[in-house]
């Protein structure tokens, strides 16, 4: 039976949308991720870009807003940012992760933030 994810940022814009497009690249069938934020706000270009680099379209994705999933069950909850992890809705059951990420700022800071999550994303696989 495949982990359920969802990852959580503030705007759902970037950090949030790269690792779930990591975690679904990178799990085969072993997780569904998802993603959502507190205030969404729009999938951010550069997000998309530093994906397309690495060979992973996420230019489908769309912004959701975490209370969309609020009756959903979820093994694991990963907040990618301070603000999530303060506002973050309780779901029961659910191992809740936090992931400390800068927001970012720039296409170097978007590949460093991509980088740091799939370092993160691969160690969490490996664990899990």
């Amino acid at each position: 039976m495949k982990q359920r994810i969802l990852i959580l940022c503030t705007g759902n814009s970037a950090r949030s949308q790269i690792a779930e497009g990591l975690f679904r690249s990178r799990s085969g069938d072993k997780i569904e991720a998802f993603s959502a934020g507190t205030q969404p706000k729009g999938l951010n270009p550069l997000a998309v870009q530093v994906m397309r680099e690495i060979g992973i379209d996420i230019s489908a994705h769309q912004s959701k807003d975490v209370t969309l999933f609020a009756r959903e069950k979820f093994d694991v909850v990963i907040t990618v940012c301070d603000h999530a992890k303060e506002s973050c809705p309780v779901f029961p059951g659910a191992r809740m992760i936090h992931w400390s990420t800068p927001d970012p700022e720039g296409l170097d800071s978007f590949r460093k933030v991509r980088d740091e999550l799939n370092q993160r994303i691969e160690q969490f696989l490996r664990e899990n």
